[in-house]
């Protein structure tokens, strides 16, 4: 299983950018997907899930209202669109997928098997 992030880039303050995440070698079909963000010198943070079902969304606090995380019909990609992004959305974006995460570990790291190689979001103030 592969994933393969992009998207990201430098875009200024109060912009708007849309994620990518492809797999490989599977679907997301009955996989719990989520996108996970590093800052430097800080630790990786939950940023949204999707839950296996695909019906339930969970984001982190500050992120709510401003991003949404989505799946294709064909479950071979995962998106996270962001919306009204300021300088402390800045970080490389992971996304992440397993088959065995439950409802309660869905912001938890190590609860997922496979990431992505990240992507870099930048925002200018």
């Amino acid at each position: 299983v592969q994933l393969q992030a992009c998207g990201g880039g430098l875009v200024q303050a109060g912009g708007s950018l849309r994620l990518s995440c492809a797999v490989s070698g599977r679907t997301f079909r009955n996989n719990a997907v989520a996108w996970f963000r590093q800052a430097p010198g800080k630790e990786r943070d939950f940023v949204a899930a999707l839950s296996r079902s695909g019906h339930r969304p969970f984001y982190t606090d500050s992120v709510k209202d401003r991003f949404t995380i989505s799946v294709d019909n064909a479950k071979t990609t995962v998106y996270l669109q962001m919306h009204s992004l300021g300088p402390e959305d800045t970080a490389k974006y992971y996304c992440s997928t397993s088959p065995s995460v439950i409802q309660s570990n869905l912001a938890s790291q190590t609860a997922y098997a496979y990431w992505g190689q990240g992507t870099q979001v930048t925002v200018s103030s």
